[in-house]
């Protein structure tokens, strides 16, 4: 928190020095407030005066000497402020600062890291949205715990966040799966088939067809068309079924479900291309309707309706993003993409400025694949020809808390590696046993303290002043940031930094155990390490919550 106290008091001296005549009242402030790369430099620095200095044709080192000088008053929160280098400022915070943050998150309770970037606004964030042919893949558990850990953090940074699951439930992918299903129940039923090879080939399916004709023994008998038809919407229940179940079991929920046949049985896609052709954007050339989407940033235009009549999958995605956006009224959408709709990102961009709307209305996440390492071995995905790994086999192996922490230990554009014999390792190179044996080694200290008679000390009773060897400080510190990286992690929507930073807090614990004891003789030391012990537990346990992880008490 001091980054944002420190970037307000920056604010207000710009506002002053613009009364003073320092700055002219044209000058637009943007800089940036964060920790040195060296310890030498202080605790934070800012860049403030280099970036006035061009706007005001000012030298940024007296810019930056006038608002240190003014900074120095500021002695309940700067034990020093300097000018470097060419014009950066320096801030080294004062100890009694970092003693105090135990005391604002016990008065903050749970609320704590809680911060105001949505303001309350309405967002809606749709991932996984597989395609309902076969079972959620480890890419889609990806893509999954980021979408959901960033629903938690959007919603911890006020904002009215809504998460959906968009069903592909027509089109080509679905007459497909029902006709792989139907000729694997004519293949049960003794039948010698010439199984194409752009068909869905898992086992699953087979299951599917098998449980199929026990349902309907009398599949067959029916007039082949009807009975694909049949096929297709048992198994998309099937499917379908599977997948909200895999998905719970991985503390993942929706608040929608959303029909992709909805939207023609409800007439949007009419009207998403009603208001595109009332604009003058849609024109037919070779029977076909196409949609200037070069006009709006896209490669080429793209069509919306083919000759034959039957809209393109892009028609549908017109008409579900004006959904969100006309019928729903979103503030603004993220959708979560897997690598490989990296080119279809430009086409609709190009739809949302058609609407005529700012196109950041509209944000992509894109996910990167999963290696999956086995026995050193790397595991091949493919679901037509069912040489993949499922999210279930995977929670089942290592468990949804590992898999979870582990997807989210990079950034999610790019690949990432998951180690299935490190992910079960009880050992500090497992990033998700090394947080939440921090969580059970607090809970373990208290139950301790318990039985020595030690009764959790009120903060207003205890001298947080004790708290003043290096560890504790390195502690405090990094309590303080926790709503820095809640702002962050919404701000650039990177739910890793949540990651990152409780594998910092849990480091810092783990060394502080190495050279401190908790509990000892010395009483008033032991209450305040008591407090201190307990922000920091709560503190990983609400990290741990946001990231869908549990927080045991004993390990």
């Amino acid at each position: 928190m001091i980054a944002r106290i420190i970037q307000e008091e920056l604010a207000a001296l710009v506002v002053k020095a613009q009364a003073e005549g320092l700055l002219p009242p044209t000058v637009k402030p943007r800089f940036q407030v964060e920790p040195p790369k060296h310890k030498d430099y202080g605790d934070y620095a800012t860049n403030i005066a280099l970036s006035l200095a061009g706007q005001a044709r000012k030298n940024p080192r007296e810019l930056a000497a006038w608002f240190a000088e003014n900074l120095r008053k500021r002695q309940d929160l700067f034990a020093k402020v300097e000018v470097a280098g060419p014009g950066f400022i320096n801030f080294f915070i004062a100890p009694r600062y970092w003693q105090q943050v135990p005391t604002v998150i016990e008065k903050e309770g749970p609320n704590y890291g809680r911060v105001d970037v949505g303001q309350g606004r309405r967002i809606q964030v749709e991932f996984v949205s597989a395609n309902p042919t076969g079972p959620l893949h480890i890419g889609h558990g990806r893509g999954a715990a980021v979408g959901d850990t960033l629903s938690r953090i959007l919603s911890f940074a006020n904002f009215k966040v809504e998460k959906e699951y968009y069903i592909n439930d027509m089109g080509r992918q679905m007459k497909i799966l029902g006709r792989s299903v139907y000729l694997r129940a004519k293949e049960l039923a003794g039948e010698k088939i010439d199984f194409p090879e752009d068909h869905y080939r898992g086992a699953y399916i087979i299951a599917i067809a098998r449980a199929l004709l026990e349902k309907e023994p009398d599949l067959l008998a029916l007039p082949e068309e009807e009975g694909i038809e049949r096929a297709k919407e048992f198994a998309l229940t099937t499917i379908l079924a599977e997948i909200k179940k895999d998905l719970e079991d991985f503390g993942v929920t929706y608040d929608n479900w959303f029909s992709e046949k909805s939207l023609y049985e409800t007439s949007q896609v009419e009207k998403a291309l009603s208001l595109l052709r009332e604009k003058g954007l849609l024109y037919e050339k070779d029977g076909a309707v196409w949609f200037k989407a070069s006009a709006f940033g896209d490669e080429k235009d793209r069509v919306v309706i083919r000759a034959s009549g039957e809209p393109t999958y892009f028609a549908s995605d017109i008409a579900y993003h004006y959904n969100k956006f006309f019928t729903r009224k979103y503030h603004r959408v993220i959708d979560i993409w897997g690598a490989d709709h990296h080119g279809y990102i430009p086409r609709l961009k190009a739809v949302i400025k058609a609407f005529g709307l700012p196109e950041e209305k509209l944000q992509v996440m894109l996910i990167q694949m999963v290696n999956l390492l086995e026995g050193g071995r790397l595991k091949s995905m493919s679901t037509r020809a069912g040489e993949f790994v499922t999210l279930r086999e995977l929670i089942d192996e290592v468990g949804k808390d590992a898999t979870r922490f582990i997807f989210l230990t990079r950034r999610c554009d790019s690949p990432l590696d998951f180690d299935v014999e490190l992910a079960k390792k009880q050992s500090r190179e497992n990033p998700v046993y090394y947080v939440q044996y921090a969580h059970a080694r607090l809970a373990s200290l208290f139950r301790k303290a318990a039985e020595e008679g030690l009764g959790l000390p009120r903060v207003e009773e205890v001298d947080l002043s004790l708290l003043n060897t290096e560890e504790d400080f390195n502690l405090l510190k990094l309590l303080d940031y926790f709503p820095d990286t809640i702002e962050a992690c919404a701000v650039n929507l990177e739910p890793h930094l949540l990651t990152f930073y409780l594998l910092d807090l849990a480091t810092a614990l783990h060394d502080y155990y190495t050279k401190h004891r908790f509990l000892s003789e010395d009483r008033p030391r032991t209450k305040a390490r008591l407090i201190l012990a307990k922000a920091v537990k709560q503190v990983l346990a609400c990290g741990l919550d946001l990231l869908g992880v549990s927080a045991p008490e004993r390990m």
